[in-house]
C-alpha cells in the first residue's frame, strides 16, 4: 500500500511493509539498523511519487544528493512478521532536503520509531557543496517559487 499526502502541507507517503524473519537480531526484534532501510523504502516512494531522482546521476543534472545525517528515536520494537506503516515527510527543501520519517503498527497505530534524515546537493565532477538545493528540485518537493 502507497498513499501519497500533504501533511501539514508537506508532501508525504505512507508505504506498508511487512517484517520479514532475517531483518532480525538474536533477540527476535529487528535489527536497529534496519529501520533505515525502511526509512529508504520510503524515501525513495516518495521521491519516486513526486518525479524526483536524487540517487541517479542523470546526464542533465551534474548534482548528486548524499545523505548527511540521520537521526532515530525507538519506541516500539519491530517483530518478526509485524505489518507497519512508513511514513516519509519533506519538511525542508531549500538549503538540505529534510525528510521526517514515522513507523507505526498498521493494525494499532502504535508508534514504533521516529527518524530524520538530511541531504545536501553536492556539484559534480568538483564535489563541490552548494548552500542551496536546485530550484527545480525545490519546486518538486514543494519548496520553490
Amino acid at each position: 500500500m502507497r498513499s501519497i499526502s500533504r501533511k501539514d502541507s508537506y508532501p508525504s507517503i505512507v508505504v506498508q511493509m511487512t517484517v520479514p524473519f532475517h531483518d532480525l537480531d538474536p533477540m527476535g526484534v529487528v535489527w536497529h539498523g534496519n529501520y533505515l532501510k525502511y526509512f529508504d523504502v520510503a524515501r525513495s516512494a516518495l521521491f519516486e511519487s513526486l518525479g524526483v531522482d536524487l540517487y541517479g546521476v542523470r546526464g542533465d543534472s551534474p548534482f548528486i544528493y548524499p545523505i548527511i545525517r540521520t537521526s532515530i528515536k525507538y519506541v516500539h520494537p519491530l517483530r518478526h512478521g509485524d505489518d507497519f506503516l512508513c511514513r516519509a515527510t519533506v519538511v525542508e527543501a531549500r538549503f538540505k532536503v529534510v525528510l521526517d520519517f514515522e513507523i507505526r503498527l498498521a493494525d494499532t497505530g502504535r508508534i514504533c520509531t521516529r527518524g530524520r534524515g538530511e541531504q545536501v546537493a553536492v556539484k559534480l565532477p568538483d564535489m563541490e557543496l552548494m548552500m542551496s538545493i536546485p530550484k527545480d528540485i525545490q519546486l518538486a518537493l514543494g519548496f520553490g517559487r
